[in-house]
């Protein structure tokens, strides 16, 4: 599709593991974007750390609130092998919720910048889910400039000290498919981030001179997928991250019922359970949450039969390839189609931030 305005958009899909961008310019074929599939923030930032563990250096956690997995994994692994880590309020945000329990955990927290220790003696390790310098340096030793507007997906759970965050992040998860479960109740601007969304407003503040818009990177793999041309609505959607597991049911381009888990949580027959059951219904909140998932809401009930096509995708689809169905009933479990919008499944993500320009 071509628009009588020209415009390009970096579309950044920041996850576990990778960081998958698309620059997509309206004046091309969708097919002819620019694509980088690159180590995720939080993968980069953990081996800063693990470096300075290895050299016996304390470190000082400077920057804001970014995703953990990795990074919190090697902060920990930090305090372990006996070195000191210091860290700003808004970065120790990023290990917990509560910075008391951060406190807790032996990581001293320096609120003014004058008590930084010199960085001779401590190694200062910036924690940002965005690092746009080094996209920008990046496109440019290609000779590509910087788009005028950018899109952004991270994971957030939601600030919530003092509660489960699991539950805080599908509270909000629900709350969104109540108020319509569209696109565009999905994303956001610079201006209407919920307060609760902390990790997204850092990275709204990390570009605030720059056009841009915000998702959540479950609900952007969900609608990325329905560009693969298998997708039929009803559809049920499934994303295999990493981290975390998402399936949605989408009708008329509206998610109507959710669940989360963690995907190391869950194997092939295992989730071909879930998916078949909350198909039909089935599946509780209760029950995802007790099996130490996020949780279930079914808006608008469903028996499974008006389901036309299940897409897969997600770095982890591999889970559920070369299986044998565990139904056999066609009319309730239609073919599993492993979608790839536009050819490429690495980028569901970053297709679905463009839902607005390309749908």
């Amino acid at each position: 599709m071509k628009y009588s305005i020209s415009m390009r958009i970096l579309a950044i899909d920041i996850g576990t593991g990778t960081q998958d961008m698309l620059l997509y310019d309206t004046e091309k074929e969708v097919e002819n974007s620019l694509i980088l599939v690159m180590p995720s923030p939080t993968v980069i930032i953990a081996e800063k750390v693990r470096l300075a563990t290895k050299k016996k250096r304390d470190i000082f956690l400077d920057g804001t609130v970014m995703g953990g997995g990795p990074v919190v994994r090697a902060i920990k692994e930090h305090l372990k092998q006996g070195s000191n880590v210091c860290s700003s309020p808004k970065a120790a945000l990023t290990i917990k919720d509560d910075i008391d329990q951060v406190t807790q955990m032996g990581i001293h927290i320096i609120k003014n910048n004058e008590d930084i220790p010199d960085e001779k003696n401590i190694e200062v390790i910036k924690l940002v889910d965005l690092d746009i310098n080094a996209i920008n340096n990046a496109l440019s030793s290609f000779g590509v400039a910087m788009p005028e507007s950018i899109a952004v997906a991270v994971q957030d759970h939601g600030y919530s000290p003092g509660s489960s965050n699991r539950i805080y992040r599908f509270k909000m998860f629900e709350k969104l498919m109540d108020m319509g479960g569209d696109f565009e109740v999905f994303s956001y601007g610079h201006d209407n981030i919920p307060k609760e969304f902390n990790r997204i407003a850092a990275v709204s503040e990390t570009i605030s001179d720059i056009d841009a818009t915000f998702m959540d990177t479950g609900p952007a793999a969900i609608f990325g997928a329905l560009h693969d041309t298998e997708a039929i609505q009803p559809a049920l959607v499934v994303n295999i991250g990493n981290g975390h597991t998402l399936a949605a049911i989408v009708k008329e381009n509206r998610i109507v019922a959710l669940f989360e888990h963690h995907t190391s949580s869950l194997n092939g027959k295992k989730l071909q359970d879930l998916m078949l059951r909350f198909m039909q219904g089935e599946l509780s909140s209760e029950e995802i949450f007790d099996d130490g998932g996020h949780g279930c809401y079914i808006k608008e009930n469903t028996d499974g039969k008006d389901i036309r096509s299940i897409m897969v995708t997600g770095p982890r689809r591999g889970m559920l390839m070369n299986m044998e169905n565990i139904s056999k009933n066609e009319q309730i479990w239609p073919k599993i189609h492993f979608a790839a919008p536009y050819g490429n499944m690495m980028l569901s993500g970053s297709y679905g931030l463009l839902t607005r320009q390309i749908k």
